[in-house]
């Protein structure tokens, strides 16, 4: 077993040891894939979750205020006046900028995500992969799980990405959607194939046989 997949055998929902409390934030944004739950810190953007209707919302959002070590401050409401708690400055510029770059990206205006990202829920191989996707995979291409084994420099971890794939806490964003299998297949989607398929069909790759 390679270093690469001893990092990877911990539990896909634990997360690295937990820092000193940050203050943090999250919306619930509509989209063409259905309710995306963002959350963001003063560093920026920290977390997406997929299919975030009520009950996995609230669930990701309590593993959330244990992970980071607070509670969510509340979002103003509109009308709400001075009563509302203001949000962290750092931590709603991140959330609203996170925002508007989504639903850019749905309406296929935004190619390249250019937000402040915080990788606070991912160590070592995993952010290692995580960190090269994001930075060289772009817009309208995708690449295979041992293509981009070799170029984090592990060739025997191809396993290792898939799971690294399915750990990511920053979907869409980082793009793991791009990920499929050296044959041309979809591969595997911590969202859901369907999602899968639709991301891949909004920005207009989808390799054969993918359908």
């Amino acid at each position: 077993m390679t270093i690469a997949e001893r990092q990877t055998q911990r539990d896909p929902h634990e997360g690295p040891e937990r820092r000193d409390a940050r203050a943090w934030a999250w919306a619930v944004p509509a989209t063409p894939i259905g309710p995306l739950l963002l959350a963001a810190t003063d560093e920026g953007l920290v977390q997406v979750v997929f299919h975030a209707e009520e009950k996995t919302a609230a669930e990701a959002v309590a593993r959330l205020t244990r992970r980071l070590g607070a509670e969510p401050t509340p979002m103003p409401s509109a009308g709400s006046g001075t009563a509302a708690t203001p949000v962290a400055p750092r931590c709603a510029e991140h959330l609203a900028e996170a925002i508007r770059q989504v639903e850019s990206y749905f309406a296929e205006d935004t190619k390249a995500f250019t937000l402040s990202l915080d990788w606070s829920l991912t160590t070592g191989f995993n952010r290692r992969v995580l960190r090269e996707l994001a930075a060289h995979v772009p817009y309208g291409t995708v690449v295979g799980y041992q293509d981009l084994a070799d170029r984090v420099g592990e060739p025997g971890a191809a396993r290792a990405v898939g799971m690294a794939m399915g750990s990511n806490p920053l979907p869409v964003v980082v793009p793991c959607h791009r990920v499929v299998e050296s044959d041309g297949g979809i591969g595997g989607f911590g969202g859901g194939l369907e999602t899968k398929r639709s991301l891949l069909a909004l920005e207009g790759v989808l390799p054969q046989p993918l359908f």
